[in-house]
């Protein structure tokens, strides 16, 4: 059975859907001002590894994953620039340029990652009405506050605001954990709608509905706040109660304490069931930031020699609630690591058999390991064992590694049978060519046909007198 650590408990659950065969799962997606780094799509690989375990438990899986481009300001407080708008400035181009084009590259790196793609990956923008229509329910039902600069949430009216995150308010001051608009009610009291500052033309602006102004005056320019938009779009696609939440720890005090608030009390109903939140990942043990420019991207990674599987490999070494750090010594292990399991894969064009093996057993290892609480670690740990077996057997079975590798691609998604070839007939004919060199004691045309096929990538191992394999350099 699969079991989860539930934040909304603090502890270990065993996983219960509301319906017995699916799931309703809901993930905070990218604020597209700018390219994703490392720790993104860490938790991203972690998300996937979720759904992937949920498949293989027999669930029908509903995913929705955000894109937020519009709302996202700097600050917590909900005051400063639009994320998105100091994209545009950075770029010199309108906010929906900038959108569309870190979109698409996210959608890029989804691709290039080999993450089960998002049942349904709607823009923030898409849902304006949406997300009027959920403030317009707060505010019939007494919730929400107009100030000078937008449409507040008044938390003081939700007793339970404080439980998820522990939070203690009384010991929030001004300016410590955000700061404080003095405007607002509490320092908790979270925007849903901000007002176009006077004077100011912005690229995403929405006119505000008369019937949530309090003195009715129409032409009121505005935007949503950051979280209004993600309790609009997961109660439009999957109801009033999810099973699972997915996000950063980062977004546990703020983000997903809002996000709880504001749908129960336009609901009246849990909001979700299970809350899964990633540990942070930091680089050479220091938290991403600006300032020390380390915020690599795919890209960055790519310009450096390594693949985007590289990293994926290297993510699924961690379990996603341990704090991570990333090396670049660490990512060369894991692509070592991924290279010798391709490699291993390799073998199955050189089988001497192709006996039908069971490998029911490993598969059920596998999964009891990562259905404790998605323990990737445990489960490679398994697979190395296997792989370890393969490796110093007398012979090749074609047959269990195919299936091996079957499983490895279907729990951890690195791609490795699509990506591992077999080599041409004339190459393997050149290995037949130096077995008989060798037999007939002529190293000098062995050691030709070794570098001719080095010249190729491809590596020659003498495991005895009678057999070869070979692999990818």
């Amino acid at each position: 059975m699969l079991q989860v650590y539930n934040t909304a408990s603090r502890k270990l659950e065993n996983f219960k859907p509301q319906n017995d065969n699916k799931v309703k799962l809901y993930t905070c997606g990218p604020t597209v001002y700018n390219f994703l780094h490392i720790g993104n799509w860490f938790s991203y690989v972690q998300w996937d590894i979720l759904v992937r375990v949920l498949k293989l438990n027999g669930y029908d899986v509903e995913r929705v994953m955000n894109i937020t481009d519009v709302g996202h300001l700097v600050s917590d407080a909900d005051e400063g620039e639009d994320k998105l708008q100091k994209g545009a400035r950075r770029e010199h181009k309108t906010a929906w340029e900038v959108a569309d084009f870190y979109i698409a590259d996210f959608k890029n790196g989804i691709k290039d990652l080999n993450l089960i793609y998002p049942d349904h990956l709607p823009r923030a923008t898409d849902f304006i009405v949406e997300q009027l229509e959920l403030i317009r329910i707060l505010k019939d039902k007494g919730y929400t506050y107009q100030v000078n600069d937008g449409i507040y949430f008044d938390t003081a009216k939700f007793p339970n605001y404080a439980k998820f995150a522990h939070l203690n308010i009384d010991q929030q001051r001004a300016g410590a954990r955000v700061a404080f608009n003095e405007n607002k009610k509490s320092i908790t009291d979270f925007a849903l709608w901000k007002f176009t500052k006077t004077g100011e033309k912005r690229d995403m602006e929405w006119e505000t509905p008369e019937d949530l102004l309090d003195n009715k005056h129409s032409g009121v320019m505005g935007f949503p706040g950051w979280h209004i938009e993600c309790s609009a779009i997961a109660l439009h696609y999957l109801g009033p109660t999810l099973d699972i939440h997915t996000g950063g720890i980062d977004h546990i005090p703020i983000h997903h304490t809002n996000e709880i608030a504001q749908s129960e009390c336009a609901t009246g109903k849990t909001f979700a069931n299970y809350w899964l939140h990633c540990n942070y990942l930091k680089v050479d043990g220091t938290k991403i930031s600006k300032s020390l420019n380390n915020g690599y991207t795919l890209q960055d990674l790519k310009s450096r020699g390594y693949t985007p599987l590289d990293f994926k490999m290297f993510a699924l070494q961690s379990n996603y609630r341990n704090e991570s750090s990333f090396t670049f010594d660490n990512l060369e292990a894991a692509k070592n690591r991924l290279n010798h399991w391709k490699n291993i894969a390799l073998l199955r064009f050189q089988s001497d058999n192709n006996i039908k093996t069971d490998i029911s057993t490993i598969q059920k290892k596998v999964i009891e390991a990562i259905n404790n609480d998605l323990n990737t670690p445990g489960a490679l740990s398994v697979i190395e064992e296997e792989i370890g077996k393969i490796e110093n057997s007398d012979s090749i079975n074609g047959s269990l590694i195919t299936d091996l590798f079957l499983l490895i691609d279907n729990v951890f998604g690195l791609n490795i049978l699509e990506s591992t070839a077999d080599i041409s007939s004339d190459d393997k004919a050149l290995i037949e060519q130096r077995r008989v060199a060798r037999n007939n004691k002529n190293w000098e045309r062995a050691d030709q046909i070794r570098q001719e096929l080095a010249d190729k990538n491809i590596k020659l191992n003498d495991k005895n007198n009678q057999i070869t394999i070979w692999s990818i350099l």
